[in-house]
């Protein structure tokens, strides 16, 4: 069996990694499987990118389409035009794709139109929110997915509402919290850790990128204006997505305990949340992570694609208006913040399971061909 792998973003990496790690481990027991690496180029900084691949021990890309820059309709075509040619050339018997950003969207329509099963690891999540441009990637995706495997019962519900047979659906667990298990051992204090003087549980780490947060810098200013004026003096430390970067150089904003820092790479920042005192975001990854590793979360978007954080986790989702920040921030420093627990499956073994249903599905198929 011969599986395309699909990285494109940040978000990819931490999803793709424990992947590569099974598809070894099934060699070694000499499984007749192999796996070609496709980086798109969608995140092409370093500290978004490479230095993931370097600290997560992936293997260098076969190929690296390098489509990234531009708007997201010139982006998602540099990667169609891009993988198209890739896929004619080295066709696999699998397309898998991971997450949510425009490559996972781009290659699975590549993937369909050459006659190429895909499989979606973590499908079927859904906000509701059609003004994210990751919810119209999940639900075009979704709609010609082959095989959806999925982290929690709630996302099996969403396939079922849209007609996905129920053996197609597999529930496996979440392959990023995998990695946040195999990895925790190696997480490593970054500079600012030293240079702020930073103690465990006294400081807070923030993170901003959603266009509706970070797009117009009077939003943004209010935002994090309401979170510095009720930290309770504690450092907040907020690594800058390069989106968010653009508005806060001409925001004029000041606080002596506001700690800027660039992106940083996956063990350096999990070091930060794991020992924050808790974590105000606009990511859903991070939600997932903070959940897992106990610490207490602010969601600053009005809906969440991964509910379970909430309803089990450490999540609180406080919406996009300021003032759902003060009320939130008082119960954290009264200590009444729940404690969560950890969704079912989410145990660091998602992607052995993804991988032993593959071969079992191909092992049918292959029959199959045979008997016809």
């Amino acid at each position: 069996m011969k599986i395309t792998l699909i990285a494109g973003a940040r978000p990819n990496f931490m999803k793709i990694a424990p992947i590569i790690a099974a598809i070894r481990d099934r060699q070694q027991q000499g499984e007749d499987i192999h796996y070609r690496l496709v980086h798109t180029g969608q995140h092409y900084d370093k500290n978004m990118s490479q230095s993931f691949f370097e600290q997560l021990n992936i293997p260098e890309p076969h190929v690296n389409l390098e489509a990234g820059g531009g708007s997201q309709a010139e982006q998602t075509a540099n990667i169609m035009v891009r993988f198209e040619k890739e896929l004619t050339e080295h066709r696999p018997d699998l397309v898998l794709v991971v997450g949510d950003v425009t490559s996972t969207l781009a290659c699975s329509i590549v993937a369909k139109k050459l006659m190429v099963k895909v499989a979606h690891v973590e499908a079927g999540i859904r906000s509701g929110d059609i003004t994210m441009p990751e919810e119209i990637n999940r639900m075009v995706t979704d709609a010609i997915t082959d095989y959806f495997f999925t982290t929690s019962e709630i996302a099996n519900a969403n396939l079922r509402k849209e007609g996905k047979q129920e053996e197609q659906i597999i529930f496996v667990g979440n392959t990023m919290i995998d990695t946040l298990l195999k990895q925790r051992s190696r997480f490593t204090a970054p500079a600012i850790f030293a240079t702020a003087a930073l103690k465990p549980q006294g400081y807070l780490v923030m993170t901003l990128h959603r266009p509706a947060n970070v797009d117009v810098q009077e939003n943004l200013s209010l935002l994090i204006s309401e979170i510095m004026n009720n930290s309770n003096g504690l450092p907040v430390i907020f690594p800058v997505h390069p989106r968010t970067a653009k508005n806060l150089e001409s925001s004029r904003l000041s606080y002596p305990n506001l700690h800027l820092v660039e992106p940083l790479g996956y063990l350096e920042f999990n070091y930060l949340v794991e020992n924050a005192k808790a974590v105000i975001t606009d990511s859903g990854g991070i939600t997932e992570e903070t959940t897992v590793m106990g610490v207490p979360c602010m969601t600053l978007r009005d809906s969440t694609e991964r509910p379970e954080t909430c309803t089990l986790g450490t999540n609180e989702l406080l919406g996009t208006d300021p003032r759902a920040i003060k009320p939130a921030m008082e119960r954290l420093f009264r200590g009444e913040w729940k404690k969560g627990s950890i969704p079912p499956l989410w145990d660091g073994h998602a992607a052995e399971r993804i991988i032993e249903s593959l071969i079992e599905i191909f092992a049918v198929t292959e029959k199959y061909s045979r008997a016809i």
